[in-house]
């Protein structure tokens, strides 16, 4: 009686993976239909590239003031720390 347990649990083991692995693979197959299906019908737009920013002679001046003083004041708080 107790081989005759086993044996139906194993079964329904077996059988429960199969049902599993078959919904799995089901849904798999419908994800891929699904995302072929919106993108043939609804591509995604190609964004146009940003313009390229046009940088002049005053703003690079601005920038290396920028950094000088923020090295400088890096600088300073630095020392200022160790004493």
């Amino acid at each position: 009686m107790e081989i005759d347990l086993v044996g139906e649990s194993i079964k329904f083991m077996i059988l429960g993976m199969t049902v599993v692995f078959v919904f799995l693979y089901v849904l798999v197959q419908l994800m891929k239909l699904q995302a072929y299906i919106i993108d043939t019908y609804f591509p995604d737009p190609t964004p146009a590239p940003p313009p390229a920013p046009k940088s002049t002679v005053e703003d690079e001046k601005a920038r290396v003031a920028a950094i000088i003083a923020a090295v400088a004041e890096f600088r300073k708080t630095k020392s200022s720390s160790k004493g």
